[in-house]
Parts: structure tokens; C-alpha cells; sequence
């Protein structure tokens, strides 16, 4: 029988029962449960996707969890933020996610980073744990996590949510696949719908946050068989899973044969949104709603003049896909409705 690892935490009587199913899994059994105590994960986002993410590191007894976010628990967000309830609308979304974790488990230590993630903190936050979890809603931060975890050389348990699709996938450049390996560039401004615009079923975030969960776990127990160099898609509607094999790209601009990137960008430059420190129109949460529904006197910064071309379909979408126009340019046109907008046959050699 393997020796234990003396440099491991122990586990309380407490502990012991709480984890009692753990314990009874030869997969994971005393040390696995060690394993996951002296475990640190980070989790960028409180809202849908790191809601459930959390919930389930915390139960499965990962000792400490790191949160980063700065934003507030509006009513809108608790049809799927199921960390968060109705007394937390108007509070912030790290108290919130905190005090719930803590009820949930007492024995996990919450490290909360109350800052919007930027390329000026991002590498000493990212360098304190051993994974990453991207629960991020915007191609921005979904680039700043992925560079920085490349690196720092940390894995990067990826998910992404929209309609009633979600993907999962793990990157870690030391062993597969970046982030950038399937996505060397963001798309245009406009071409892919935020949840806000384009809808998202409420329970979406559970199945993906579940499996961002259990791909975290096993990465910390060195057990089973990740997600590495592969991209799993879910369709709700269909009921069905999909996978996609992903290959390294030698010509991938952060971890190719030869990088270019070997510092953390200007992310919102690079995605062709308005810098979150910039300064902007203010106006309340009603008022922005009542504009963007009427789309008449207000138009976001750096959004585009939608075009008036039609594009082509994703050869690979699901059938409940229903691009049908794009807000680039002629020259350079993509899926206007499926997050797979790098398959859309018109959009290049990548294609």
C-alpha cells in the first residue's frame, strides 16, 4: 500500500463523517480527501457558473476557495444564481456567495478578491492557486484568464453558457490546448449575444458549473480522465452531448512553437469594448433597460452598425442555431447567434 503524504492536512472527526461517501470511493478515499483539503481553487465570477461551481468545491471539502467579483446580486440574476437569494438583491454577490459557502461548509476557507480582474492584478491573484475555474460571461476576461493562467502555467477549467447551449473544456498549455488554441482572436463586437440580449435557461449553469466542478475535482485528486484536448458541448433543447477533439496549435500566439504574447494585453481594447475604467454614460438600471429596449437613443460603446449582409451557417451549429446576420464587415463575417463563431464557413482559413 502507498505510504501517505505527511506534508498533506489532516482530517478532523468531523471531517471524516462529512466526507464519509468521499471516504467509501477508492478513488478518492482518506488521501484523495487530503488532497482536496490542501486544494486551492480560484473561481472568477459569482454569478451563474460559479454559483453552483462553488457550492460543489465547498461541499466536496476543497480547502480553500478563492472568489473574484465586484458586482452586485440583482433580482434578475436569481433565476440562476443559485448562490444567492432574495435578501441579497442589492448587496454584493462576494458577501453573498461567502456567507453561503461558509453555511455549507465551515471547513473551507473563502479567500474573497473583491476587484474587477485586470492584466495589473491578474497574474498575483491567478499565481496563489493551483486551479483556475473561468466563470466569466464576457470574452475579455475569458482572454485575460486564459493568458494568465498560460503563464503562470496553472490549468483553466473552461465554461461558457448562452440560450440553451452551454460548452466545458479544460485548458492547460503544459499538457494540451489554450483557450487561444481554439480562439486566437475574439469575435467582433456584437456578433455573439450576451445572456442579457440572447436569454439563458436558468438551469443552463448548473449542468456546466457542475462539470467545471467535477473536472476541478480530479484535477486536484489526479484522478480519471480531464477534459484536456477536448471541448464538450450540451444542448438542452436536443438533450444530447457533443464532443469536439481539440488539437494544440503550433501557430497559437501565447503557447506556440514560437509565442508573441509574453505579457497580459489591454483585454478590453482587444475585444473592442469600452475599458471598465474608463470613464462612460451613467445612467440608473431602469434607464438602460428602457433604452436598450427601445433602441433609439442609445447605442453601447464600441458597438457597431449592424450590416446588412447575411452569413453564412455554422456548418457544425445544432439545428436550434438561427444565425441569420452578423455586425462585422463584409470581409470578415461570422455566426451572429452561435458561440462555435470560428466555424462559420465565411469567416476564414480557420474556419
Amino acid at each position: 500500500m502507498k505510504a501517505a503524504d505527511p506534508s498533506l492536512p489532516d482530517l478532523s472527526r468531523s471531517e471524516l463523517r462529512r466526507y464519509g461517501r468521499h471516504l467509501s470511493l477508492s478513488e478518492v478515499g482518506e488521501e484523495g480527501q487530503r488532497r482536496l483539503k490542501a486544494g486551492r481553487v480560484l473561481v472568477v465570477g459569482a454569478g451563474g457558473l460559479g454559483s453552483p461551481l462553488a457550492l460543489y468545491l465547498a461541499a466536496a471539502g476543497v480547502g480553500t476557495i478563492g472568489i473574484v467579483d465586484f458586482d452586485a446580486v440583482e433580482e434578475s440574476n436569481l433565476q440562476r444564481q443559485i448562490a444567492h437569494g432574495t435578501a441579497a438583491v442589492g448587496h454584493s454577490k462576494l458577501g453573498s456567495i461567502t456567507a453561503r459557502i461558509k453555511d455549507l461548509n465551515p471547513y473551507v476557507n473563502v479567500v474573497p478578491h473583491e476587484a474587477y480582474l485586470h492584466r495589473s492584478n491578474a497574474l498575483e491573484i491567478v499565481r496563489d492557486y493551483d486551479v483556475i475555474v473561468d466563470g466569466t460571461d464576457n470574452f475579455a476576461t475569458r482572454y485575460l484568464v486564459n493568458d494568465a493562467c498560460v503563464l503562470e502555467k496553472k490549468p483553466n477549467v473552461y465554461g461558457s453558457i448562452l440560450r440553451f447551449e452551454g460548452q466545458a473544456s479544460v485548458f492547460d498549455a503544459r499538457v494540451g490546448p489554450c483557450y487561444r488554441c481554439l480562439f486566437p482572436e475574439p469575435p467582433p463586437p456584437g456578433v455573439v449575444p450576451s445572456c442579457a440580449e440572447a436569454g439563458v435557461l436558468g438551469v443552463l449553469p448548473g449542468v456546466i458549473g457542475s462539470i467545471q466542478a467535477t473536472e476541478t475535482i480530479k484535477l486536484l485528486l489526479g484522478a480519471g480522465d480531464t477534459l484536456v484536448g477536448r471541448l464538450l458541448l450540451y444542448d438542452a433543447l436536443e438533450m444530447r452531448f457533443r464532443e469536439m477533439r481539440l488539437r494544440k496549435d503550433p501557430r497559437c500566439p501565447i503557447c506556440g512553437e514560437h509565442p508573441t504574447i509574453h505579457e497580459l494585453q489591454d483585454y478590453d481594447a482587444l475585444c473592442g469594448v469600452q475599458s471598465h475604467a474608463a470613464e462612460g454614460i451613467e445612467m440608473t438600471v431602469r434607464e438602460l433597460a428602457d433604452r436598450l429596449a427601445s433602441r433609439s437613443s442609445w447605442r453601447s460603446p464600441g458597438s457597431r452598425r449592424p450590416c446588412t449582409y447575411r452569413c453564412a451557417p455554422c456548418p457544425r451549429a445544432p439545428p436550434s442555431c438561427r444565425a441569420t446576420a452578423c455586425s462585422c464587415s463584409p470581409a470578415r463575417r461570422a455566426c451572429a447567434a452561435c458561440a462555435r463563431w470560428k466555424s462559420c464557413a465565411r469567416w476564414g482559413s480557420r474556419g
